[in-house]
């Protein structure tokens, strides 16, 4: 066990770490993978390469059979996880492994039902155990979340929800006065993936959300080269990078080109987010 997982502040190695960020003129790079993807130790690795590569962040995928939030991509690995046999406690050896490897923040990204089933007071206390910094929740209501707050705070983990364009206002000030760590901004409507441009309407919304709270504000949803990383790092507190790096590993002929496929591209949007940072602050 790190030392910061021994002696708490799991919560503000996560928001240091977006702070040291901004501290340096850019955004943050959040990069996510599966846990057991393409398989448990690859995964493990996977996870290392990225951050060697130059994430700051990495959320590690729970995975789950029916995700609504993900697309095509995300779907695949996690049926590739799961024909794998992959379990919870395997989530939770990637985070312990990969934060004990580097020190930085590591989250996991989850659907309810898992957690629920699991056990909410065994989960957090087993994620806190490993070094884990929050989760990032996108399927669980606010107005139901005070179980897992409960427990989630008593632990020192962050809780991130996740808002979308088609939040109201009102909305938007409930979820994130109950979020910590950061909030997830969805760039748009629909599941995960690579898209051609993020669009307007992501910088719409972290203006609107930013209006409601001091939390950083992190952008998700398409975003998938250095090109649309530095067009986030312009307006957002976090780049968040999923599917690209998904993609890399599942076109790879083996898992050593996977592995250097994943660094390189976190190389790339590493540089991308100082570059758009650069640009406009």
């Amino acid at each position: 066990m790190t030392a910061t997982a021994a002696t708490g502040g799991r919560i503000r190695l996560l928001t240091d770490t977006i702070a040291a960020a901004r501290a340096e003129g850019r955004a943050a790079l959040i990069a996510y993978l599966p846990a057991g993807f393409p398989t448990v130790d690859g995964g493990i690795e996977a996870v290392k390469a990225v951050f060697d590569g130059g994430a700051d962040i990495v959320e590690v995928g729970l995975p789950h059979s029916d995700p609504v939030l993900d697309g095509p991509v995300i779907q695949t690995a996690d049926d590739i996880a799961l024909r794998g046999g992959v379990k919870i406690a395997d989530v939770l050896r990637t985070v312990r492994e990969a934060h004990a490897a580097t020190g930085k923040p590591v989250l996991v990204m989850t659907y309810w039902n898992p957690v629920d089933r699991y056990g909410v007071e065994r989960f957090t206390a087993e994620l806190a155990a490993a070094g884990g910094a929050g989760c990032i929740l996108p399927d669980l209501p606010v107005q139901e979340s005070a179980l897992w707050r409960e427990h989630a705070a008593k632990h020192d983990l962050a809780t991130v929800f996740v808002v979308a364009p088609s939040s109201k206002d009102e909305r938007l000030a409930t979820i994130t006065a109950a979020g910590s760590g950061f909030v997830y901004a969805a760039s748009l409507m629909g599941v995960t993936g690579t898209r051609a441009s993020v669009g307007a309407q992501a910088r719409t919304l972290v203006e609107r959300t930013r209006a409601t709270t001091d939390l950083p504000v992190c952008v998700g949803l398409g975003v998938s080269d250095a090109d649309q990383a530095a067009e986030v790092a312009s307006f957002a507190d976090g780049v968040i990078v999923g599917s690209a790096f998904v993609r890399r590993m599942l076109d790879a002929p083996d898992e050593a080109a996977g592995l250097d496929a994943v660094r390189t591209l976190a190389g790339e949007l590493a540089r991308g987010v100082r570059t758009g940072a650069a640009n406009t602050r």
